[in-house]
C-alpha cells in the first residue's frame, strides 16, 4: 500500500475548501486547509507536504506573495515543491505571470473539479 499523498489547500472559501476535500480525499489524498498564505508558511514550517492548492486572492498574505516565499526558503525540499494556483482572476494574469511568481500551474475558478483533479495527479505522479 502506497502511503497517501499530503495536499495543502490555501484558501479562504470555506465552501471551495469543502468541496476540494471532498474531491481528493475520494482519491485518498491527505488533505489539510488553511485560509491564507501566513497559515501556509506556518504549516510547512511544521509539516511536509507533496503539493500545495494556492489561492491567489487570499486575507493577510495573498497567493503570489506567499509563493514567492516558499520559493525563498533554505530548505529546498520545500522551497521546490509543486505550487497549483486556483484563482477567479486569471484574466488579469498570463501563465508566464504565475511562472516567474513560481507556480507550477494553475486551475481557474469556478473549479472544474475533474481538471482539479487531473491537474493534482499530473504534479504528484
Amino acid at each position: 500500500m502506497t502511503k497517501s499523498r499530503k495536499v495543502l489547500v490555501a484558501e479562504d472559501s470555506s465552501v471551495i475548501i469543502n468541496l476540494t476535500k471532498n474531491v481528493l480525499m475520494f482519491e485518498n489524498y491527505e488533505i489539510k486547509a488553511v485560509k491564507n498564505g501566513k497559515q501556509v508558511l506556518d504549516s510547512l514550517e511544521k509539516e511536509d507536504f507533496d503539493l500545495i492548492l494556492m489561492d491567489i486572492n487570499m486575507p493577510v498574505m495573498d497567493g503570489i506573495e506567499c509563493t514567492k516565499a516558499i520559493r525563498s526558503l533554505q530548505d529546498k525540499e520545500k522551497a521546490g515543491i509543486p505550487i497549483v494556483a486556483i484563482t477567479g482572476n486569471y484574466k488579469n494574469y498570463t501563465l508566464d505571470d504565475f511562472k516567474k511568481a513560481g507556480l507550477d500551474d494553475y486551475v481557474q475558478k469556478p473549479l472544474d473539479y475533474d481538471l482539479l483533479l487531473a491537474t493534482v495527479r499530473k504534479h504528484l505522479s
